[in-house]
């Protein structure tokens, strides 16, 4: 009978609160959730409560100020909802709320929307609050409805022999819908399908965000022109076409795969692009050309591509000119070459530092067949570099896979390859196929983790560059001329910044 009275007195304290009356502590005075485009959902956001008295209180409510018509969600213990009644913390304890949101941009002269609430604890002299603040960006949402029809397509792409061939859900982007323009970004589910006989212009300053397993998808007979611009501010950035996913939390910055690739099919020609940053793909760009085709596929200048879960520039049997190009880190080579073609690089870093997980094939790595299949191959016309960096945090960065009986021209003039002293006798300096090139050395590079290849004057690439093949890209990817004394790469080297 005693223990049962102690136990009941000792239990009591339990089932009494006292109100909270203001004491009330946050992890912050405000909660900005990051930047999302209307009518999609944000991520899952914290907010913890602390209870620092001695003794168990209760919250009367816990509100939202702009009532049930707010665009915030709360969720308080496991309860979903917008407003909360008698709610208990113990005694020097906490209590967690998660906090989403989804705006929606009604005014249609608005493309951006800064919106604010506030979490609402108790009322009257007691009450104590914490901002939200969200900025909504509006956008044009393509994806397949009445006006884009919709196709199914079968891309034969394979990562390696285990992987099956990828089929795609696309839209067929009809004339009203061939013009991307800067004013308002757009947001891609789906693979948009540029179809024969059609163009699609991207003009400069362009935003375009795609959704997991999306892209865009050029057909034989189609052309994509991409038409950005050198930016005058490098942080804004505002004159370059941007392709990267549809989600803009910091933390998605560098996630690498949220979305599919851009695949430029067989038979498409003429395709040209200027200023573009390709980030956090599947596959940059998928580039396939015809047999013995001597058309130009791609004319690429001044983009740089970058993390990529498998291949930043994939080629198959295309034909392709790339000037001031950066070709950063991927889950597998930065640039593929396959099925032969024609191919000229010139002032191009092609660098890979890739340590999101083991990376098993070089930075740049060419061959007359396919990986996944070696029986049948095709030749390699022409794939030259000039005045170009191939370099990346593995011990060789480079591979050369030719196929008897078939031709396999290639030529490095100028260039910086990453290699180690036991495989340099296989890459002679001085011959047909290598000039003045340099095996070893620091690049002095700003960042390579971060991608950001920029050199300083310390890097093995200063003043290595030949003049006449500078001549023909006078300007580097930032607008410096190097026309007197050229470096390797697509950047001149500059003051580090410390």
């Amino acid at each position: 009978m005693l223990f049962a009275i102690l136990w009941s007195a000792s239990c009591r304290k339990d089932f009494e609160y006292a109100p909270s009356n203001g004491h009330l502590s946050f992890s912050k005075d405000t909660v900005y959730l990051d930047t999302v485009f209307s009518n999609i959902g944000s991520s899952t956001y914290t907010l913890k409560v602390f209870n620092d008295t001695k003794d168990d209180v209760v919250i009367p409510n816990i509100a939202l100020e702009n009532g049930t018509s707010s665009f915030y969600r709360l969720n308080v213990d496991g309860v979903a909802g917008k407003e909360f009644n008698n709610i208990p913390i113990y005694a020097k304890d906490s209590l967690f709320i998660l906090i989403e949101t989804t705006i929606d941009i009604v005014e249609p002269t608005a493309n951006e929307l800064l919106y604010t609430d506030a979490i609402q604890f108790d009322s009257g002299p007691y009450q104590q609050s914490v901002q939200l603040v969200t900025l909504a960006k509006d956008a044009i949402f393509l994806y397949p409805n009445n006006e884009l029809k919709s196709q199914s397509e079968i891309i034969d792409v394979k990562v390696d022999e285990s992987t099956e061939p990828i089929e795609l859900e696309g839209f067929v982007l009809t004339d009203d819908f061939l013009t991307f323009k800067s004013n308002k970004p757009y947001v891609v589910y789906g693979y948009a399908i540029v179809e024969e006989n059609k163009k699609l212009n991207i003009e400069a300053g362009s935003r375009i965000h795609f959704h997991q397993n999306s892209g865009i998808l050029v057909k034989n007979g189609g052309s994509i022109s991409i038409n950005g611009d050198l930016s005058n501010n490098q942080e804004l950035l505002e004159g370059e076409v941007l392709f990267e996913g549809d989600r803009l939390e910091p933390d998605f910055d560098n996630v690498t795969g949220q979305w599919g690739a851009i695949w430029i099919s067989s038979g498409s020609q003429n395709n040209t692009i200027n200023y573009l940053t390709i980030k956090n793909a599947q596959i940059g760009l998928f580039v396939e050309g015809r047999e013995n085709n001597s058309e130009s596929t791609l004319t690429i200048t001044n983009t740089k591509i970058f993390n990529s879960s498998t291949t930043n520039l994939w080629a198959r049997n295309a034909n392709i000119t790339g000037k001031n190009l950066v070709i950063g880190s991927a889950g597998n080579s930065s640039l593929l070459i396959e099925n032969g073609g024609y191919y000229s690089f010139t002032h191009t870093t092609i660098s890979n530092y890739w340590n999101k997980g083991f990376r098993f094939n070089p930075a740049l790595e060419i061959r007359n067949d396919t990986r996944t299949n070696p029986d049948v191959a095709y030749d390699l016309q022409k794939a030259e570099f000039k005045n170009s960096i191939i370099d990346g945090n593995s011990q060789i960065e480079i591979s050369l896979s030719p196929k008897e009986q078939h031709t396999f021209n290639y030529s490095f003039e100028n260039c910086f390859i990453k290699i180690n002293e036991s495989n340099a006798s296989n890459y002679p300096d001085n011959t047909a196929f290598f000039s003045n090139i340099i095996m070893s050395g620091e690049l002095d590079y700003f960042s390579p983790i971060d991608n950001d290849f920029r050199i300083g004057f310390e890097s093995e690439a200063f003043n290595k560059g030949d003049v006449d093949t500078a001549n023909a890209v006078p300007y580097d990817i930032l607008g410096v001329s190097r026309i007197t004394s050229p470096d390797l790469g697509a950047y001149q080297a500059i003051e580090k910044e410390f």
